[in-house]
């Protein structure tokens, strides 16, 4: 028997319920710390060793001498306290452990008043469960997130759509205004397109998460490809006086992969070149390499800053810059792209540097 468990219950040796009983705590997935009333570790199991990231012997320590808590705002509990005031079972799913790396995990705590024995010599304690919920928050905090992002970015150009549409009927009642009217459906149907995109990302995102999206090989003429993202792009650089230039290798032959993935990725690229910038030119690349081709899409918009750029692949993430936020967006369109990059084996990397211009790139392999 293990010798952290042999103080469970002062019981005759060889008792088959007290067998049992240590066997099923030391075989629970759960951490759990018993301690005598004045807090000191009695008994313990493996998975509170492990959850505490300890090796050695934690019988006689103070509880408060190896488990110390952090409140959900990052101030040490005071767990002696906590656990005296504890005169009925208890739990909290707010506390973090800081490992000596500064990694963090969160717990799920319960704190239970018992007896650890039997009759009249039975002394008094408590029973402390621990739980890793790392991924449980991280979970749950995303979905909050989720549902905060998508409901605003929702609200916002229905709102604008609806009043737009109102306002195009009331001059076409009063007055008939044409110029007017196509203004306020002109920006009512902005707002339609944008909610279009958004419905989209939250698609592709959706079935990408959920391993539902299958790549589909195709034999990808590079020159067509670009030719066809500069056609489509054009008339809305233009319309903000920037230019699109292409730089195709002329020794590029056809790329065996997903036209549509790789084309999303291109077209998210070249949407938020256009999007952060304001004078200069989009330059859209391709060259060979071995066994594949490398793509960039360098512009001279608003760059990201250093502390931004570690972030920007991330689920829902919006830059702090008020140029950023300046322009509707949720935060998921670089998320997806890395999705889609790696469905296709590819690379995806960025240079930037603030209010100079970024460079986004993708390696993509053949994928025959």
């Amino acid at each position: 028997m293990p010798p952290q468990l042999q103080k469970i219950l002062p019981t005759t040796k060889g008792s088959v319920e007290h067998e049992r009983l240590n066997s099923l705590i030391n075989s629970m997935g759960d951490g759990v710390i018993a301690v005598d009333e004045n807090q000191k570790i009695v008994m313990y199991n493996g998975a509170a060793l492990n959850i505490l990231d300890k090796n050695a012997s934690m019988t006689g320590q103070y509880l408060s001498a190896v488990l110390r808590m952090l409140d959900k705002n990052n101030q040490p509990v005071d767990l002696t306290k906590l656990v005296a005031g504890s005169s009925t079972a208890t739990f909290s799913r707010d506390y973090r452990l800081q490992y000596p790396d500064k990694s963090m995990v969160n717990l799920y705590v319960s704190i239970a008043p018992v007896r650890l024995g039997y009759g009249q010599q039975g002394t008094k304690g408590y029973v402390v469960l621990l739980r890793d919920i790392t991924r449980e928050k991280s979970l749950e905090e995303e979905r909050d997130e989720f549902i905060s992002v998508v409901s605003h970015e929702l609200r916002t150009p229905i709102a604008i759509a609806e009043g737009n549409v109102g306002n195009a009927q009331v001059i076409a009642d009063k007055t008939g205004n044409l110029d007017q009217i196509k203004d306020a459906l002109k920006q009512a149907h902005d707002q339609i397109l944008f909610l279009s995109g958004l419905i989209n990302d939250l698609s592709t995102l959706s079935r990408a998460e959920r391993g539902k999206l299958a790549v589909e090989v195709d034999a990808i003429n590079v020159h067509e490809l670009l030719t066809s993202l500069t056609n489509l792009y054009k008339p809305e650089a233009e319309a903000k006086g920037l230019s699109i230039a292409v730089e195709l290798d002329p020794s590029l032959e056809l790329l065996q992969s997903s036209q549509l993935y790789v084309r999303e990725v291109l077209q998210n690229f070249i949407t938020n070149a256009i999007k952060y910038s304001e004078t200069g030119t989009i330059t859209i690349s391709a060259k060979k390499i071995e066994n594949g081709a490398s793509f960039a899409v360098h512009d001279t918009g608003i760059g990201i800053s250093k502390s931004d750029q570690e972030r920007i692949f991330d689920k829902f993430f919006r830059s702090e810059d008020f140029r950023t936020r300046q322009n509707n967006g949720t935060g998921l369109g670089l998320y997806v792209t890395m999705k889609l990059a790696r469905l296709i084996h590819a690379e995806i990397s960025m240079t930037s540097e603030l209010n100079k211009g970024s460079t986004f790139k993708i390696v993509v392999p053949n994928l025959k």
